[in-house]
């Protein structure tokens, strides 16, 4: 079968491997569709935690069952997607109900080989039936969860103030999931094209430029000096997140999706005197795929509209490092396997 396996930073190549073969409690799926994320990215830039190479690349996925064992109530032939974090079931996080973090972690495409190829084998645990969504849709659940998780880590209250900082992929869907859960939403990016975005196809009232030089003043005047409650982090820019801690409101949350390489510096009498909470969001779990799911067949959220780039898998190398390129507007690249 064909694979695209990130060799190294800043290089891909296509290789030709052997199709997977079906093994005890597994499952084989054909890929139709591949979502390209940040991690892909960052594992691309060499900038990506938790990574070693050559590793195929590839999470956002969707395809066709076509071989099982121990999946009860699946069909071969439907339509799947899979929660791509592979977990041990035995270990302090996985018995507390956080599978998400478990210490023997594997996150397909980051930790083991992922779904930039034609057939994947992952454990019969993880999939997800497709339902009526189509693949593009069941290709979004993924980084949807992730948003979804992290509102979910928030508590997030009705009417409350959010500050979302990061409108890409992950950013977009903390907006989505705060606006589901009643919020009163601000997005922050230093990229206009997508805070045009978040106006125009989100409906997003408040869209802050964060190297604006009023962007503080702008916080104070939305919230009536109270500043936001909750502050969401999606850029994995150490800078960014470093800078948010004076977003926060007194007695406020602060919620790091984003992830990067660097250590998180800010001041110890000023997090201390604001009470504030400081916490990390890690992937997302089997409620957070059905919550996602559940919103899409409800029209809540429409999806497919993150879609900015399509190309077929024989394009992927060459558009690539395109895609890293904030002029050229991605939101979402698509993938298609034949």
């Amino acid at each position: 079968m064909n694979t695209l396996v990130c060799t190294r930073p800043s290089n891909l190549e296509y290789k030709t491997s052997e199709k997977p073969v079906l093994t005890k409690g597994n499952a084989i799926i054909k890929i139709k569709r591949i979502g390209v994320c940040g991690t892909d990215l960052h594992a691309f830039e060499g900038t990506q935690p938790y990574f070693e190479y050559p590793r195929i690349l590839g999470h956002e996925l969707s395809g066709d069952l076509i071989e099982f064992d121990d999946a009860r109530g699946f069909q071969v032939g439907e339509k799947v997607t899979f929660i791509p974090y592979f977990n041990c079931g035995a270990c302090v996080a996985c018995r507390n109900g956080k599978p998400n973090c478990c210490v023997k972690l594997k996150v397909c495409g980051v930790h083991i080989d992922g779904g930039m190829a034609e057939y994947l084998s992952i454990p019969s645990g993880a999939l997800v039936h497709g339902a009526e969504l189509t693949y593009d849709e069941l290709a979004l659940i993924e980084p949807l969860a992730i948003g979804a998780h992290g509102i979910r880590r928030a508590d997030i209250k009705t009417d409350e103030f959010v500050l979302v900082i990061g409108a890409g992929p992950i950013g977009i869907g903390a907006i989505e999931f705060a606006r589901i859960a009643g919020a009163q939403v601000i997005a922050m990016d230093i990229n206009e094209g997508r805070l045009d975005f978040c106006r125009r196809n989100l409906k997003i009232k408040h869209a802050i430029n964060a190297v604006a030089p009023d962007a503080v003043e702008r916080l104070i005047e939305i919230t009536s000096g109270d500043m936001p409650t909750a502050v969401i982090d999606a850029t994995g820019s150490q800078k960014a997140i470093n800078n948010a801690f004076q977003y926060m409101a007194h007695g406020g949350r602060f919620v790091l999706i984003g992830l990067q390489k660097g250590e998180i510096s800010f001041s110890h009498p000023e997090f201390h005197k604001r009470e504030a909470s400081l916490m990390s969001s890690r992937n997302a779990t089997r409620e957070d795929f059905e919550h996602v799911m559940t919103c899409m067949k409800n029209g809540l959220i429409d999806p497919k509209t993150y879609i900015t780039h399509r190309v077929g898998f024989e394009e992927v190398k060459d558009n690539f490092e395109s895609w890293l390129d904030p002029a050229n507007g991605v939101i979402k690249a698509m993938v298609s396997m034949p």
